[in-house]
């Protein structure tokens, strides 16, 4: 009975005594929610468009984020860097595409994804010729992201808002705005959904798969650098940060591994649940760290009953 209390009465009546905790934990849910929305829709860009599970998607996080801090290093102002990171992106996507992947075109999946895991290997060791493998301080002042804090006082009690935090919110906004607007509105991103639905129907139809892999690892690229950005101005920039990309990986089990929406939705409720969870249930009951198998956890229960994920498509083979 006591067990029963602790689990299915106790953490709601926290919750209602502290209303403003309830809010901090909330907050800081939906932030490393919607950072993991942006790493799992790299993935889902690039698996949606070549059908290739991309595994360097971490290692991008670093090497875009490497490359920003490495050309302010060099003496390079930190609004030029920016763009001049992003056109390294793009040099990136065109020589994975024409080096990698063209020669690999109808291949098995299994090779393509082991060349994924080449590019990774690879660009950890040109990562750590080129920067050092030291840590590094992302160059959150020189970009003119706040560092600040806002506090709120909601019902008598207190909340704190880091300002990067919600320049990172707000960012992402946009980013995943202007991604759907891109995907859904222009001849391009048609094109990329195209052959996401049908590869042979797109190719007899003109579009080119060599133009649209490249387009879709830059944006891949795109939404490293943004990542890399936020998740270094918080804890710094390092090859640690790789490990970050796992955490998309339930994400993608919970949204589906082809559905944009079910990036975002699944980011931001495995982001929430995840951090409640640890709080609420995790510390007082499990004694914490409950955040390093919790979203695993939840995509495995709901694969048991929709195993494309909550958004994903239904295959239905006939025989």
């Amino acid at each position: 009975m006591e067990f029963l209390n602790d689990v299915l009465v106790q953490p709601f009546a926290d919750m209602a005594a502290a209303p403003d905790f309830l809010l901090q934990v909330l907050w800081e849910g939906l932030v490393g929610g919607v950072l993991y929305a942006l790493i799992a829709l790299g993935f889902v860009l690039i698996y949606k468009s070549s059908r290739i599970f991309n595994f360097a998607q971490g290692i991008m996080v670093v090497f875009a984020a490497l490359t920003l801090v490495g050309l302010y290093e060099k003496g390079v102002p930190a609004l030029l860097a920016l763009p001049l990171t992003l056109v390294v992106m793009l040099i990136l996507a065109m020589t994975i595409e024409r080096v990698v992947l063209r020669p690999l075109v109808n291949q098995p999946d299994i090779i393509l994804f082991m060349a994924t895991i080449g590019i990774t290997l690879f660009l950890i060791g040109f990562g750590e010729l080129i920067f050092g493998g030291e840590n590094k301080v992302m160059i959150t002042e020189q970009l003119f992201i706040p560092t600040g804090s806002i506090v709120f006082e909601p019902f008598g009690g207190f909340v704190s808002i880091e300002e990067k935090d919600l320049t990172a919110v707000i960012g992402a906004m946009v980013l995943v705005a202007a991604l759907l607007v891109f995907l859904n509105k222009s001849k391009i991103g048609r094109a990329i959904r195209a052959l996401g639905d049908d590869h042979q129907a797109a190719l007899s139809v003109g579009i080119s798969l060599s133009t649209i892999w490249v387009i879709v690892w830059f944006i891949a690229g795109v939404i490293a650098l943004a990542t890399g950005i936020v998740w270094g101005a918080r804890a710094g920039v390092s090859f640690a940060l790789e490990v970050i990309a796992f955490k998309a990986l339930p994400v993608l089990m919970l949204g589906g591994l082809e559905s944009v929406m079910g990036a975002i939705i699944g980011g931001l409720a495995i982001g929430i649940l995840e951090k409640v969870f640890e709080i609420y249930w995790g510390q007082p009951l499990l004694g914490g760290n409950t955040e390093a198998w919790f979203a695993y956890m939840l995509a495995l229960f709901v694969l048991l009953f929709r195993p494309q994920g909550l958004f994903g498509e239904k295959i239905i083979e006939r025989v």
